[in-house]
């Protein structure tokens, strides 16, 4: 007999992988949590019902999340990542000459059992001396800490559970505050054929902090509905119209290659459909 994961994440529909061997399968202090393999996507990681990763398609998401504004900015030194405990995020920013990665996960768990069971995601990112894992709340962390960031990366679950305190006004103004002068924030903001309002609701909250914001695209099979977008902020308007040739050029003097990710995707992503745009200017 088959057994069958299903997400129901969406209302209305539902995706569903078949499940051929459960890895490990726990409720942690934060969240229900399964790992387990799929003969199409490889090995799954499901919080609270919804797919979070697969070693299937993961580079899709962690090069675009990652490498998007690392190469927008171009001088990039010190990153913030708030969740990201898979370490694929991580494991992209590293790969660029950066002096420090700052990971603020709220789940440990999440850490170690993703090192034991999908090592390959995060690969040595958690071995480097230029990653400080924090094990704490990102909403708090960046409400107090006195560091400053050129980027910060909101890899986070959607806005349900734990991850729901990462989608307000406030939080955004406290990440606004841990930005040097022209430094950048992206997030996850969801499929927009599925989740059109929290979209809206993202572009509306970071528009009470920072000058100019936007968003750009990728397609990662396992978050169903088509195109995902990823939420880009920042006070500088020039960072995310960046030219194809000086992307090039610095992505070739980090030696950054990409699987997904070129400088002809990153400039094509930020093309946006007339109806994704204008989820955008509902904001």
């Amino acid at each position: 007999m088959t057994e069958w994961f299903t997400e129901t994440l969406h209302e209305g529909v539902a995706q569903a992988l078949t499940i051929d061997k459960v890895r490990f399968r726990q409720r942690t202090d934060h969240q229900d949590l399964i790992i387990f393999e799929n003969r199409v996507h490889g090995r799954v990681l499901a919080l609270d019902g919804v797919v979070q990763v697969t070693t299937g398609d993961e580079f899709v998401y962690h090069e675009m999340i990652a490498h998007v504004p690392l190469l927008a900015h171009g001088r990039a030194r010190r990153v913030l990542i708030i969740g990201g405990g898979d370490g694929g995020t991580a494991r992209r920013c590293l790969c660029h000459p950066v002096d420090r990665v700052t990971m603020v996960e709220i789940d440990r768990s999440v850490v170690d059992l993703c090192c034991t069971h999908m090592p390959e995601v995060g690969a040595q990112a958690f071995d480097d001396p230029r990653l400080d894992l924090v094990i704490a709340d990102g909403a708090a962390y960046v409400a107090e800490t006195d560091e400053r960031f050129d980027v910060i990366i909101i890899d986070s679950t959607d806005p349900i559970g734990p991850g729901q305190v990462l989608f307000t006004p406030a939080f955004y103004a406290a990440c606004h505050r841990c930005l040097t002068p022209g430094g950048i924030l992206v997030n996850q903001a969801g499929v927009p054929a599925l989740q059109g309002s929290e979209l809206t609701a993202v572009t509306r909250a970071l528009r009470t902090s920072f000058a100019d914001v936007w968003a750009y695209t990728a397609v990662v099979p396992t978050y169903y509905g088509g195109i995902m977008t990823l939420g880009w902020a920042s006070d500088d308007p020039g960072a995310r119209h960046v030219d194809r040739a000086t992307l090039a050029a610095r992505a070739e003097e980090a030696g950054i290659v990409g699987r997904y990710y070129s400088p002809a995707v990153h400039v094509a992503s930020f093309a946006l459909p007339p109806w994704v745009e204008a989820l955008i200017t509902a904001g």
